[in-house]
């Protein structure tokens, strides 16, 4: 799962930097692994600053001196395909045809198949083992075929929606020519989310433009007229003109549930759904849950969040049952998400870095804890251990999702089934590995209901972690076999101590 960002300055004069490295710090939740930023100068000259890290580990004051320009691109990755070496930071570059840089979010699903192609067909080099750098190369491909000097929108549209037909899986993309300008797309299942805005120039000649994953990166730098790029879309900004064209809409469009489960930003509004409302809902649904499972033995004391995610449907779920809400877990908040951070191990050791029990919330009580989800339980068990050790009687857990049981090749790091704990297990199987007295799953009716409830225009979502079916029609057994062998935490731990030194774009110290 990453984070995406663009913005052209419609002031010459101006530089992007400032607002990009905002837009990453507002964009953080959605990667800690690594972060960079590209932008265009004068006679479209690029500057680059990436690396392994957290954005503020990243940029530093003279690194940021050093990218000048009015437009750029910005990532922060968590990698998902590909390994979290240096050289896989993220926006890519490639200086023919016309010098690209792309930033990408999701996961492309023939991966090998596009890898084979460019290089035996369209001998373009690849340098690293990420599918961004694919998908940037299939869009450098198609432009190369114009054979032009100078190109303009309408090769674009056309380099687009040949990448439309070849690529498979999701992704959204902000990409920039030098010289030439932004171009913002999606998916044709809009798996992935991607926004667009516009703000009056400071200058107050002409628009600045932007685009960002979450809505909450506009809203914070005073863009207005925000909107999605629709599934299968294609928005064109240059200097002087915005040009926009669906390029290609197909029957089911599917936005990644989990985005507005757990990823995304409660103060995010993805696809006309608010995530903050949703959540809330989440909570109703999850308390009706409740009752029905536990009729007269309802024996709970207080309702208890697992922030930050899920306090917004612990705080409906504790409403909707009559029971008191405490915040009884302290974050550290100088310590990264959990979920996403590389290695089983290091997960678990983080989990008691980062929460602490008060005593006072749980001693002698029955306690129902709220957490987003349960994925690998490596949380959930830590979690519920902690408060046993501050004298809870009984500890229930309760999932705003439903019970995750299939890998996910969308973009999200949890593919293999062996590390999911309610792949092949019961509730109650699930309970007794996670130490729990009983768990509560969210019925995916009801996640889809909540969701739905916000913006009923959309009828299907990306569900496949909890179903198994997948959008994009194209994933077989054999695909979930080998996505498994390859995304490993094994694999990610043994890359970190590799020699990943990789010849890339200038990268200023």
């Amino acid at each position: 799962m990453c984070g995406i960002s663009a913005l052209l300055l419609a002031d010459p004069s101006q530089v992007a930097v400032g607002e990009l490295l905002e837009s990453l710090g507002l964009l953080q939740h959605r990667g800690q692994d690594a972060a960079g930023i590209v932008t265009c100068g004068h006679k479209g000259r690029l500057f680059q600053c990436k690396g392994n890290g957290m954005v503020r580990d990243v940029f530093t004051q003279p690194r940021l001196r050093a990218l000048s320009g009015n437009m750029g691109v910005a990532h922060v990755r968590y990698p998902t395909a590909g390994t979290p070496a240096d050289s896989e930071a993220q926006p890519f570059y490639v200086n023919s045809p016309y010098g690209i840089a792309m930033a990408h979010n999701g996961n492309l699903t023939n991966d090998s198949e596009l890898r084979h192609f460019l290089d035996y067909e369209a001998h373009r080099h690849i340098n690293t083992d990420s599918d961004s750098e694919l998908l940037l190369n299939i869009f450098a491909n198609n432009l190369q075929k114009t054979g032009k000097f100078r190109i303009n929108e309408q090769d674009i549209f056309s380099a687009v929606e040949g990448l439309y037909s070849e690529c498979r899986g999701a992704y959204a993309v902000t990409a920039m020519l030098a010289g030439f300008g932004l171009i913002g797309f999606r998916d044709p299942h809009g798996i992935r989310p991607l926004v667009f805005g516009r703000r009056k120039s400071l200058s107050g000649k002409g628009f600045d433009y932007m685009f960002a994953s979450e809505s909450v990166v506009l809203d914070a730098l005073d863009f207005t007229d925000i909107e999605d790029v629709q599934p299968g879309e294609v928005i064109i900004v240059s200097k002087s003109a915005v040009t926009r064209r669906r390029l290609v809409v197909e029957e089911t469009i599917a936005p990644c549930i989990f985005e507005y489960v757990y990823f995304a930003r409660p103060d995010s509004t993805i696809d006309g759904i608010p995530v903050y409302n949703a959540r809330l809902d989440m909570g109703v649904k999850l308390a009706r849950k409740v009752k029905q499972e536990l009729g007269e033995r309802m024996d709970i004391d207080v309702v208890i969040p697992v922030p930050d995610t899920s306090r917004a449907a612990a705080l409906q779920l504790s409403h909707e049952l009559g029971l008191p809400y405490r915040e009884g877990f302290n974050k550290n908040r100088y310590v990264g998400r959990t979920f996403i951070m590389p290695g089983q191990e290091m997960r678990r050791k983080s989990v008691r870095r980062k929460l602490n029990a008060m005593p006072t919330e749980f001693k002698d009580r029955n306690v129902l804890l709220v957490d987003d989800s349960i994925v690998r339980g490596t949380t959930s068990q830590e979690i519920i251990q902690m408060a046993r050790d501050v004298g809870a009687k009984k500890v229930y857990f309760a999932s705003a999702a439903p019970a995750i049981r299939y890998p996910n090749v969308y973009g999200i790091d949890m593919p293999s089934r062996t590390e999911l704990v309610a792949a092949g297990n019961s509730d109650d199987d699930v309970s007794a590995a996670i130490g729990a007295d009983r768990v509560f799953f969210q019925d995916l009716d009801d996640l889809i209901a909540s969701c739905r409830l916000f913006n009923p225009k959309i009828t299907t979502f990306d569900t496949s972690v909890f179903d198994g079916k997948y959008v994009t029609g194209d994933v077989s057994p054999e695909y979930l076999e080998k996505l498994e062998e390859r995304r490993a935490d094994c694999s990610k731990l043994k890359a970190d101590s590799a020699d990943n030194e990789v010849i890339g774009l200038h990268n200023y110290k």
